[in-house]
């Protein structure tokens, strides 16, 4: 059990005291039992109701009391010690039967029969009314008072009057049932943030008032001295558990504690096989006796054989409550999976498989996190959170942060589901991070298009438009030459046919330079070849030094072409150099081209324009880099690596 913030006005010297005791109680009576060595009946059924009650709410009361000093722990406080003082006078009593001259057994004897009343009927009597975080109602001081008075009745009638067993319990009924229906009422219908535990409440103030029904049965009844002490055994292990579960998922009090999951499915495991014991020895007791010392064995083999099926049954179902379907990863995974098939978009499916990780290991909260802030969310944290890395092939994608709900603390079974259903969360965080990548793949391309678009527009509007228009003037003027001054008008014509000729030139350069039939026909390298040929013949030195290289696919062609004309044009324009060199180098899994020129460099500061953020874009689309060296005055150096896996 772990501490957040303890909640002030705590009694720990008391709680220590009260929960010793009723330990010590435990451990005489055990021992005395155990000298004595009695024979199976009702009696000792019931001394081991005692045993468990005096052990369970002695610690509960300890922990609580320790923590804020309240009624509620009191009176389980008192009621361990109570129950405690019954069991042993019962087992003193009974080593007395073998051991005669035990001193004190006329005073401890009736302790049996009358110890466990008081704190045992205020714990479902009195108890639900007190459970709450605010000062008492009326209605709830009523319940109070109605309560202490069926506890008195039932103590007073049942040690010092020899009225029928019916009205003795009837009372106890209504109260307890009154108890049980406010727990209900407030359940359904009373403050949100005082709702969360109250149907265990509930539930456990009636099993506990159910379970004074069968003494008001005839002891005649068939099996009625096995049933009525096991049910009381079943009730009275569970009813401190539901008193704890409010009281920590509410925090009330100020109490903030965190019972690991590990002791609570420990404890009600052992519990489990107490009651198993209990059950199989007490229905083979009930079978006639054999004839024989293997007919016995025989039958109390199929007893147990036959309870069996039960609590693993019951096991399972504890495992289930305390772990969630995280007690089983290979379902929660499952569960989680089919959310991959019904999300519409990936938002709706990370949101889903944190929903998913929060119901399956019964979580407060589930959130999602990456450096570029909150993917998912589910719950709302309270308490102390824990993180799960989330790694995709070696690379952290984010982290998963969970946190328990109150009162509960993850142990290391929950963790260890939590690490296993992680890797269900981080496949739906890549697909998230892939939907994003591939949304702004989309914007780069429709950007990256748009620039080329407008340079397109740029080199017709500037270049080929106003050439078109000067030609189409020229032809008006031969045309006004040609009955004045047929020499002049034939000159004319010439230039503009000359004029005429360097724009159809312009034009299929252009072609070439975005995509040159030569490229898709023979591939990258002759495509490098033919624009070294048409720079040099510009005036440009353009070298190239290429491996022979493997088949390229289209787009990986497309793009390191574009990038070495991209880097050439700037080269040309801004450089001042004569020519620059372009090699390209065929890996295994890359293609690296390298375009150096030895003019002036640039100013790194300055940035970059159209062709250097389409140089960028050519590279990452395909999940490639490309670097830029400039250091005035040594030149520019472009590096282009472009994994060939993308073909």
């Amino acid at each position: 059990m772990t501490e957040g913030s303890a909640g002030t006005g705590g009694a720990p010297v008391p709680a220590a005291v009260m929960a010793v005791s009723a330990w010590i109680l435990v451990v005489l009576s055990v021992v005395a039992f155990v000298r004595a060595d009695p024979g199976i009946d009702s009696n000792q059924l019931f001394f081991l109701v005692d045993v468990v009650g005096a052990a369970v709410y002695g610690t509960v009361a300890g922990v609580v009391l320790a923590r804020r000093v309240h009624p509620v722990p009191i009176i389980m406080g008192l009621t361990a010690i109570g129950v405690g003082v019954a069991a042993l006078s019962y087992s003193y009593s009974q080593l007395a039967v073998v051991r005669p001259g035990l001193p004190w057994v006329d005073v401890l004897s009736p302790l049996q029969n009358t110890a466990w009343i008081p704190g045992t009927l205020s714990l479902f009597l009195i108890v639900p009314w007190l459970i709450r975080d605010h000062p008492l109602g009326v209605g709830a001081k009523l319940g109070v008072l109605a309560g202490i008075a069926a506890t008195s009745w039932y103590f007073w009638s049942r040690t010092f009057t020899g009225i029928p067993a019916v009205w003795v319990i009837v009372p106890v009924l209504v109260v307890g049932s009154a108890a049980a229906a406010d727990c209900g009422w407030r359940w359904r219908h009373g403050p949100p943030d005082e709702r969360v535990g109250l149907g265990w409440m509930c539930l456990g103030t009636a099993l506990m008032t159910a379970a004074y029904i069968p003494l008001a049965l005839p002891a005649s009844l068939p099996g009625l001295w096995v049933l009525n002490p096991l049910v009381h055994l079943a009730v009275q292990a569970f009813y401190p558990v539901a008193i704890l579960v409010c009281i920590l998922r509410q925090r009330m009090w100020g109490l903030n504690l965190a019972v690991s999951r590990a002791t609570v499915a420990g404890t009600l495991t052992v519990l489990l096989l107490v009651l198993y014991v209990v059950v199989a020895t007490a229905v083979t007791a009930l079978l006639p006796e054999g004839d024989s010392v293997g007919a016995q064995v025989v039958a109390a083999g199929v007893v147990a054989v036959a309870v069996q099926p039960v609590r693993l049954w019951l096991q399972r179902r504890v495992h289930r409550l305390v772990y969630g379907e995280g007690e089983d990863p290979a379902r929660a995974v499952r569960t989680l999976g089919r959310q991959f098939g019904s999300a519409e978009t990936p938002e709706q499916l990370l949101e889903g498989l944190a929903a998913g990780v929060g119901v399956a290991l019964r979580l407060e909260s589930v959130s999602v996190r990456r450096t570029s802030g909150v993917a998912a969310v589910w719950g709302s944290a309270t308490g102390h959170a824990e993180s799960v890395e989330l790694v995709h092939r070696g690379a952290a994608l984010g982290t998963m942060v969970v946190t328990a709900p109150p009162g509960e603390s993850l142990g290391a079974r929950t963790r260890r589901s939590l690490t296993e259903l992680s890797a269900v969360v981080t496949a739906g965080l890549v697909v998230l991070q892939s939907a994003e990548n591939l949304q702004e793949a989309r914007r780069r391309l429709a950007s990256v298009r748009l620039e080329e678009r407008q340079m397109i527009r740029r080199e017709l509007h500037d270049g080929l438009g106003p050439s078109l228009a000067g030609i189409r003037l020229g032809l008006q003027g031969a045309r006004n030459l040609l009955g004045s001054d047929p020499v002049a008008a034939a000159e004319l014509i010439d230039a503009l046919q000359e004029q005429l000729d360097h724009q159809v030139e312009g034009v299929r350069q252009l072609s070439r330079s975005m995509f040159p039939p030569v490229l898709d026909e023979l591939g990258l390298v002759p495509a490098l070849h033919e624009l070294a040929a048409n720079q040099s013949r510009s005036g440009f030195q353009l070298r190239v030094q290429a491996d022979p290289p493997p088949r390229l696919g289209a787009e990986i062609s497309a793009a390191a072409y574009g990038i070495v004309v991209e880097a050439v044009t700037n080269a040309r324009r801004h450089s001042g150099a004569d020519g620059c060199r372009v090699d390209a180098t065929f890996a295994p899994e890359m293609l690296t081209v390298v375009i150096h020129d030895d003019g002036c460099g640039f100013d790194p500061a300055g940035g970059g324009g159209v062709g250097t953020r389409s140089m960028r874009e050519r590279a990452h689309e395909l999940g490639g880099t490309l670097h830029i060296e400039s250091a005035r005055p040594t030149g520019t150096v472009v590096t282009a690596r472009l994994p060939l896996t993308a073909s």
